[in-house]
């Protein structure tokens, strides 16, 4: 059985234009050697482009067969000599730069179809779509649908009534999206829900009183969706994801949130109704936001916080429930020293 690489065809770059894309100082070697693929430092090919930032890699630098490796000033001197050496400030970020160039195709899904092809979906006949839409054999779109030029819709996705999206987006397969509109160049990973009422109930001794949920969800332009993300839509005001922000898999976002633009939530971090993310907040992995919080702008939150009030823009917080860094650094400090001290008193107790 043949073993195939996915999504390594590419024409690849001249160390030259890996250098320009990268404002990179290449040193002496044949400029035009053609790199045609990427790879870790320790499995690095004479073809294959590495990078290496940090002395912890010293010894996998060292023993590395890479063609090309992007690298800082001070850490060039650690690679063999038959490796063509381009130095930047920031060597990940030049990498990602130079790959994003040499594998294009790896930053959306791909299609099961030709553009424009619609064989074996269903189109209700008042949806309008400009050219170069493809939608796959499957796919559910309702009336009054639009979608803009060259976007995706992937196998057995579900566009609800009325939905707008843009140009240059791609809808996963399995994903169902309704009561929401959704900017350019956006990206929906397979399984996402978006727009499906929030969870809104006025509790009582005789029962729960369902709260109808009548807004929407906004999402703006350059945002990506992760695989199996939830997003309610609002229940009297929007739900709304700012321009360029990025939600990783299994992420839950409440009714009537507003996250702000360029955000990242990473996977399985839950946002209760109501709450505010202010710009460029980052949520690290299982953080969970109570109902009505603000996290203001540039705030960090370790991964497994668990917040119940505001948060001040710019702060860096973490624990549970959540505080700044350093008083929860030295309170688990204070915790381990106690319990250490306990332990030993047990100790000369047993003997």
């Amino acid at each position: 059985m043949s073993e195939p690489v996915f999504l390594r065809h590419s024409r690849g770059l001249t160390l030259d234009e890996i250098a320009v894309l990268t404002g990179a100082t290449l040193a002496s070697s044949p400029h035009s050697r053609r790199i045609a693929n990427l790879a870790p430092l320790d499995r690095a090919a004479p073809s294959d482009l590495t990078f290496f930032d940090s002395k912890r890699y010293a010894s996998a630098a060292a023993a590395t067969h890479a063609g090309a490796c992007i690298t800082t000033a001070a850490l060039a001197k650690e690679l063999p000599a038959k490796v063509a050496i381009l130095t930047v400030r920031e060597p990940y970020r030049a990498f990602v730069t130079a790959a994003r160039a040499m594998f294009p195709q790896a930053l959306r899904p791909s299609s099961l179809s030709e553009p424009g092809d619609f064989a074996g979906a269903h189109v209700d006949a008042t949806a309008r779509m400009e050219d170069g839409v493809t939608i796959e054999p499957g796919a559910v779109v309702g009336p009054r649908v639009e979608v803009g030029g060259g976007t995706l819709i992937g196998a057995n996705a579900v566009i609800s009534a009325e939905v707008r999206i843009g140009r240059d987006c791609s809808i996963g397969s399995g994903a169902i999206i309704s009561n929401a509109l959704i900017g350019d160049r956006g990206i929906v990973h397979p399984g996402c829900k978006i727009g499906q009422d929030g969870f809104g109930f006025v509790m009582g001794g005789k029962g729960h009183l369902k709260v109808p949920q009548v807004g929407r969800v906004i999402i703006q332009d350059e945002v990506e969706i992760g695989a199996g993300t939830t997003i309610d839509r609002g229940a009297i005001r929007d739900t709304v994801v700012g321009e360029g922000t990025k939600i990783d898999n299994l992420v839950q976002v409440g009714h009537n949130v507003s996250i702000g633009r360029h955000c990242i939530l990473v996977a399985q971090t839950g946002i209760s109704g109501s709450s505010t993310l202010e710009d460029f907040v980052v949520l690290g992995a299982r953080v969970g936001l109570n109902n009505n919080v603000t996290i203001g702008e540039g705030a960090q939150l370790a991964a497994t916080s668990n917040v119940n009030g505001d948060v001040p823009p710019g702060a860096r917080w973490g624990g549970t429930p959540a505080k700044p860094i350093t008083q929860w650094f030295r309170e688990m400090t204070i915790l381990a020293r106690l319990a250490r001290k306990e332990g030993g008193s047990d100790a000369a107790a047993d003997e």
